[in-house]
């Protein structure tokens, strides 16, 4: 017996669409990412004296440190575009406390806290966290399109 295929509908394809948004800015984190960015020497406010003092262990410490955050945010980016063509799609309830869970954890956290230290990408971020919520919008409207049927 074949499953049932539901047809992609926007809130699936939105979730998809961001879970390659967050896998993209793992790889970001794990291959390009500088150690530090000049807005990073501006929230610790180091003097240059300061940072040639740690700055190539610190340097070092940090690349690890990202390419550990970027294999974490590839590896959710991965999950939710799987949860989006399966679970999510076939709606099932537990789906959405997955992507809503999953979502606000990675990059509702990361668009929060960017916006928190003042980082030149808070807007980026933003945007990419609007499309994750979106999402879920998408998911509740579609919900109650079908209920009202």
């Amino acid at each position: 017996m074949k499953a049932t295929v539901n047809p992609w509908t926007t809130s699936s394809l939105t979730l998809a669409l961001a879970g390659i948004i967050i896998a993209g800015i793992g790889l970001y984190f794990i291959a390009l990412r500088p150690p530090l960015l000049p807005e990073d020497v501006r929230y610790m406010n180091l003097s240059v004296a300061e940072l040639e003092a740690v700055g190539p262990r610190f340097a070092m410490w940090l690349t690890q440190v990202f390419r550990v955050l970027g294999g974490y945010a590839l590896a959710t980016g991965v999950l939710l575009v799987a949860l989006a063509i399966t679970a999510f799609r076939a709606r099932h309830p537990v789906a959405v406390a997955g992507a809503l869970v999953g979502g606000a954890s990675s990059i509702g956290l990361m668009s929060v806290v960017n916006f928190t230290i003042g980082s030149d990408f808070r807007w980026p971020l933003f945007a990419c966290a609007m499309v994750w919520a979106v999402s879920l919008i998408a998911y509740g409207l579609e919900s109650s399109r079908n209920d009202n049927r």
